[in-house]
C-alpha cells in the first residue's frame, strides 16, 4: 500500500481550468496504476480517468473525455489531472487512487481499471467547485 496526498482543488467559474495533483508516498511508483474518481454528495463514487503504470495507456469517462487529461511524473512520484472547460456538473470531491500492478501480480501494462473496488489505496480527496 502507498499513501496518497491530493492538492489543487478550489473554486472556478464554468469554462475555467484546474490542475489536480496527487503525490504518492511509498516504493515503486512505476508499479502502480493510478486513477482519479469523484463523488458528489448523495451520489456514488464515479470513475474519471486512469493511467497505466508506464503511462502509455489512459482511459476516461465519457463525461470528461476531451476536457480532462491524466498524466504521471515519475521523477516526482505524482499523477496529475488537468481539467479544462469545467462545468457545474464537474463539482465534486476528487479522489486519487492507486493499485499495485507490478511484480507478483498478473496485470500487464494495458490494465486500466475503472471500478473503485479495483483500487486499494486512496487519498483524502480535494474539493472542486464550478460556479455557473
Amino acid at each position: 500500500q502507498v499513501q496518497l496526498v491530493e492538492s489543487g482543488g478550489g473554486l472556478v467559474q464554468a469554462g475555467g481550468s484546474l490542475k489536480l495533483s496527487c503525490v504518492v508516498f511509498g516504493r515503486s511508483f512505476s508499479d502502480y496504476v493510478m486513477g482519479w474518481f469523484r463523488q458528489a454528495p448523495g451520489k456514488e463514487r464515479e470513475f474519471v480517468a486512469v493511467i497505466s503504470k508506464s503511462g502509455a495507456t489512459t482511459k476516461y469517462a465519457d463525461s470528461v473525455k476531451g476536457r480532462f487529461t491524466i498524466s504521471r511524473d515519475v521523477a516526482a512520484n505524482s499523477v496529475h489531472l488537468q481539467m479544462s472547460s469545467l462545468k457545474p456538473d464537474d463539482t465534486s470531491a476528487y479522489y486519487c487512487a492507486a493499485e499495485h500492478a507490478g511484480l507478483g501480480t498478473h496485470y500487464d501494462d494495458t490494465w486500466t481499471p475503472s471500478l473503485p473496488a479495483d483500487f486499494g489505496s486512496w487519498g483524502q480527496g480535494t474539493q472542486v467547485t464550478v460556479s455557473s
